[in-house]
């Protein structure tokens, strides 16, 4: 939102813009979510309105005047900046215009936004001082999107009536920046004498150096660091060395997984205990954190959104200066409190935190970015500490590809029927599809879709002005999940480029789609990535480093740091059976019963507690079948189901905290959500049996995925299908060995271990892998057991 500049012999100076500063101060009234605006300004349409607007004033109107003004209070100086979207002369007067493009109908705007009128006041202000005048014009122009119609409204005001209303602005922005620079004093002497909370580990210190040098010099780092490193600790504490030394002002550490998210803020309490303050926020998503029970953000139907916007500031300035670690639990007690969203006001605090945990959607997701630190013209001094980044690739493919379908543009034309405008525009949308559909037999790929998006464009509009319409009507979710959907494919195809395929389909049910597939999202991440300082990719599982470096990043001078395992290897046995196969060709029922009959030596050998991982459910359940038959009364086990609630998780974790006298098998599938993110320390888990190379399912993306690396001079079969499987299997099989205290057993079984490609992308420490047959696994497994126990 701002920033803080400090000079040795000036007082310290705060940057904010004039948009940031007017939505933060004057922003009234309640939060309502049903209006389904659209920040036109970000889209190339709104952008187009604009400058068609501007070219349409004549010879006299000066188009997007930057304007800039520095403010002295007693302890800071204040930096406020923008840009006018047009300031001209008429009748010998001068006038500031502010261009808003709106979805609803022009008629119904009787009077300028409160918000909108106090930035176009600002920018009259700034450029009446620095010119003299002693009056000045405001000018509000709002323009109908779809028609193009016309509306403003204008007044005249003395230069010390601007004068008097900014002074009182600013009046009203001292506290929050007097909190600024009062907390990053404090924050900032606290770091000075904080120490690292522990002995280094092996390949720790060697982390924490790399990830401060990164920082300092404003680099990229990618580090594979395998599980017991301690990857957050060594690259939050250099993070939070590097801010206190001004090298950074805020971190960003995202996750893929809550569990990862409660890591990372544990971390910093620890930190803190030592005497740090820094203040930290976890935030979770809003249908989690919602205080009613069903998530409607509308005054109708919430009470903490009915005057949310008249008692947040308040409740954001408490919070601020009562609270330092807010986890959801803090957050919705402080938003009972106030009588506010609480998703809301977590957004709100993060503004002025030093560390924020999120998931990765809140940086990245177009759809669902903090647009507070990442929308349009905003950026920071941010570091981004990035956890499991692995899993970062195929969620960025998913945030930036989108799909039309063209059944659900019928089943909302249905719910629409009596909305004579918009129903035209969804027939006619449904047209542009079904001219696709009589093309395509299969799948194709199509050079462009600028027709459909032309139609698409219109269907927006059209939306957005049946939910103003309807705005104090209870709006269908599918209404609204189709009008969010659509918005998300107009943005997707307005940021097109060689790293996309456009595709249509047939799907088995009969359905017909043209889907925005984004191959490489590196480009789509850049963008944001760009807006912080540094960014620091970590993972367990980073292998082959070459690839993800190219799908996260697109800077050349990123480098990489591999750092050892610190564990004993020889309290580890890993084992790769040579005559089993998980190949299509090689499946049935005497191959099942094999890999059935290696999971019963495996538990027969050692009493303890195993997971075994299988390629799909379809594999393991054959497995399953042929296990149950051969298995004793005395071995327990449990089998994943394809959709399990957290309670039924909980359940089937639950048994590995069991005291039992035999051994217990659970039963999952590679990628699922026991392959990853839970930590069975010491005896609660003795091994880990990986059945198959994890390769992901023959299908039309993967294909589409081969064949673009192929094209672009890569091993197209490594990057679709090769190495996310491998990720898969290096996973699962970090499942076993997690503290200095672990032993355990890895069995990698299928024949396709051994070849070269595969045994390529191994990560060092299993260098030691031995050979194994099912004649002689229990033997080899007997040996290591008794050398442990002995």
């Amino acid at each position: 939102m701002s920033q803080i500049e400090i000079s040795q012999k000036e007082k310290p100076l705060i940057r904010i813009s004039v948009r940031h500063l007017v939505e933060f101060l004057e922003k009234e009234g309640d939060l309502d979510n049903r209006q389904g605006s659209v920040d036109m300004d970000a889209m190339q349409l709104g952008a187009k309105i604009h400058r068609k607007i501007q070219k349409s004033m004549g010879s006299h109107y000066t188009p997007e005047v930057s304007l800039k003004e520095t403010f002295s209070f007693d302890a800071f100086e204040l930096s406020l900046e923008g840009r006018a979207d047009g300031i001209f002369t008429e009748d010998g007067e001068i006038w500031v215009d502010e261009i808003k493009g709106i979805s609803k109908d022009i008629a119904s705007i009787e009077a300028p936004a409160h918000e909108h009128l106090s930035q176009a006041k600002c920018y009259a202000y700034i450029y009446g001082r620095q010119s003299e005048y002693e009056k000045i014009g405001v000018q509000m122009t709002y323009c109908q999107m779809e028609t193009e119609e016309i509306r403003r409204f204008t007044e005249m005001y003395a230069f010390q009536e601007l004068e008097d209303w900014m002074k009182g602005l600013l009046k009203r922005y001292e506290k929050w920046a007097l909190f600024r620079i009062d907390h990053e004093e404090e924050r900032n002497e606290s770091i000075k004498g904080l120490e690292f909370p522990y002995d280094y580990r092996e390949g720790q210190r060697d982390v924490a150096v790399s990830v401060y040098r990164s920082i300092a010099q404003e680099k990229r780092l990618f580090i594979q660091a395998p599980t017991g490193v301690g990857k957050t600790m060594a690259t939050l504490f250099p993070a939070v060395k590097a801010t206190g030394e001004g090298k950074g002002e805020k971190i960003f550490y995202l996750t893929a997984k809550t569990v990862t998210r409660t890591v990372a803020t544990s971390a910093a309490t620890l930190l803190m205990e030592q005497g740090l303050r820094y203040k930290t926020i976890a935030l979770t998503a809003k249908e989690k954190i919602c205080l009613m029970e069903e998530c409607e953000c509308n005054p109708d139907n919430c009470p903490y959104a009915k005057g949310h916007f008249d008692r947040i500031n308040d409740a954001v300035y408490d919070g601020i200066t009562t609270l330092e670690v807010v986890s959801r639990e803090v957050l919705e007690e402080h938003a009972k409190k106030w009588k506010v969203c609480p998703f809301e006001l977590g957004l709100d605090i993060s503004l002025w935190f030093d560390l924020i945990v999120c998931d990765y959607n809140y940086v990245f997701d177009p759809n669902a970015h903090l647009k507070r630190f990442f929308g349009e013209g905003v950026s920071g001094d941010y570091i981004f500490l990035i956890d499991e980044a692995h899993n970062l690739v195929e969620r960025a493919r998913s945030m930036y590809s989108s799909e039309l379908v063209k059944e659900d543009v019928l089943k909302i034309r249905r719910k629409v029927k009596d909305d004579v405008k918009l129903y035209r525009v969804l027939d006619g949308c449904n047209k542009k599809l079904l001219s696709l559909r009589k093309e395509c037999e299969d799948y194709q790929v199509l050079p462009n879709a600028n027709d459909l998006y032309l139609t698409v464009t219109k269907l927006l509009l059209e939306m957005d002005r049946y939910l103003e319409d309807h705005r104090n009507e209870k709006i269908e979710d599918e209404i609204l999940e189709f009008y969010f959907n659509i918005r998300n494919f107009l943005y997707i195809y307005e940021h097109l480029d060689e790293d996309y395929l456009i595709y249509s389909e047939v799907l088995k049910e009969g359905s017909f789609k043209v889907h925005l597939f984004c191959v490489n999202p590196a480009r789509m991440l850049e963008s944001y990535l760009s807006k912080g300082r540094a960014t620091i990719f970590f993972s367990a599982t980073f292998l082959p480093i070459y690839y993800y470096k190219e799908l996260l990043n697109q800077d050349k001078e990123a480098y990489a740091i591999y750092v050892n395992s610190p564990f004993d290897r020889s309290k580890r046995l890993l084992l790769q059976g040579m005559d089993v196969s998980t190949k299509y060709s090689k499946r049935g029922p005497a191959m099942y019963r094999k890999y059935a009959q290696y999971i019963i030596q495996v538990a027969a050998s050692y009493a303890g507690n195993y997971l075994a991982f299988f390629p799909s459910y379809q594999f393991m359940n054959a497995v399953y079948e042929e296990f149950k038959e051969l298995v004793s009364d005395e071995v327990e086990y449990a089998l994943q189901s394809s959709f399990m609630s957290e309670e039924s998780r909980e359940i089937f974790l639950e048994n590995f905290e069991e005291v039992r006298e035999n051994s217990f098998i659970g039963f999952c599938v590679m990628g699922g959500i026991f392959s990853e993110g839970i930590d069975l320390v010491e005896d609660k888990l003795v091994g880990a049996i990986v059945i198959g190379t994890g390769i992901p399912q023959i299908g039309r993306e993967r294909g589409l995925l081969q064949e673009y690396f192929d094209q672009n001079g890569r091993r197209g079969f490594d990057y679709a299908y090769l190495y996310p499987g491998m990720n898969k299997v290096q996973q699962s099989a970090g499942r076993v060995i997690r503290t200095e205290a672990d032993r355990g057993v890895i069995l990698l079984l299928d024949e396709r271990f051994g070849r070269r490609e595969y045994q390529d992308i191994f990560p060092r420490e299993w260098q030691d892998i031995k050979p194994c047959r099912l004649e002689d696994v229990t033997k080899q497994l007997e040996e290591f057991w008794e050398g442990e126990t002995s």
